[in-house]
């Protein structure tokens, strides 16, 4: 059984069909790039799978159970987790409270608990902290030290995607979404993040799935690549399958990518 499982997915906006019957498969551990135009639906995917918009008709479960109409605090904390196209962060928390805030879903503490301050809380902050930092931790240096106490806010482009990343971590998922990771970032940083990529799925055994216009990470770190255009899968295979695909060559990556 795949770990998550989307049949039929559809999705309309007004008059525009966002996502169109989309059946998609994601087995534990592998990392899976999402490519296509602009509008073909790769974000709006992202969304419904997280809970964020409501699903129109389809099927999404998460280890054989369904997961749709549940709100997004919810299928975070069966274990997906995200970034997003627009970094969103607490600008004005700290680069740990940003990270900390993810461990949410993993507290039991109640307000009256917190309030007061009781060992159980006291004991569970200490975890969270903890927890926060070794995500962080996962990038070197950039986002640890005295960084750790610098409000979001004046971090670079680069290390802002890497404490949403950090903060998604630290959340323990079992499906990483990221939403477009290297955008902003130079060929060395993109290269870096790529490595971290790896690194992180073959440390924890997630499953990632991104969306990347960056051709070279898609080759570079994908062992699926699909393929949507207007709403629909197109494509789904191999990069090097993906690439010869005279569909996906004329919706999208052009003549130049079958000789990539």
């Amino acid at each position: 059984m795949a770990l998550l499982g989307i049949r039929g997915l559809t999705k309309d906006f007004g008059g525009i069909r966002a996502v169109n019957g989309l059946d998609l498969d994601v087995d534990a551990g592998q990392i899976i790039s999402v490519i296509g135009p602009n509008g073909a639906g790769k974000t709006t995917l992202f969304n419904l799978i997280t809970g964020m918009a409501p699903v129109d008709a389809g099927e999404i479960a998460l280890d054989g159970h369904d997961i749709v109409g549940l709100r997004p605090s919810q299928i975070l904390g069966l274990g997906i987790a995200r970034t997003f196209q627009n970094v969103r962060l607490f600008p004005e928390m700290t680069v740990r409270e940003n990270v900390m805030v993810a461990r949410h879903c993993r507290t039991r503490s109640g307000m009256l608990t917190a309030i007061l301050r009781l060992p159980s809380f006291r004991r569970e902050e200490a975890q969270t902290r903890r927890r926060a930092e070794d995500a962080l931790a996962f990038f070197g240096a950039r986002l640890v030290g005295w960084r750790l106490e610098t409000p979001a806010r004046s971090l670079s482009y680069a290390n802002r995607r890497r404490l949403e990343i950090a903060r998604a971590i630290a959340s323990d998922p079992r499906l990483l979404l990221l939403d477009e990771p290297t955008a902003g970032m130079n060929p060395q940083e993109t290269q870096e993040l790529t490595g971290l990529i790896h690194k992180l799925r073959d440390r924890t055994g997630i499953a990632i799935v991104l969306i990347e216009h960056d051709m070279r990470v898609v080759k570079g770190i994908s062992e699926r690549v699909v393929v949507l255009d207007y709403g629909q899968k197109i494509a789904d295979g191999t990069y090097r399958e993906v690439a010869g695909n005279e569909r996906v060559i004329e919706a999208y990556l052009g003549r130049r990518a079958t000789q990539a």
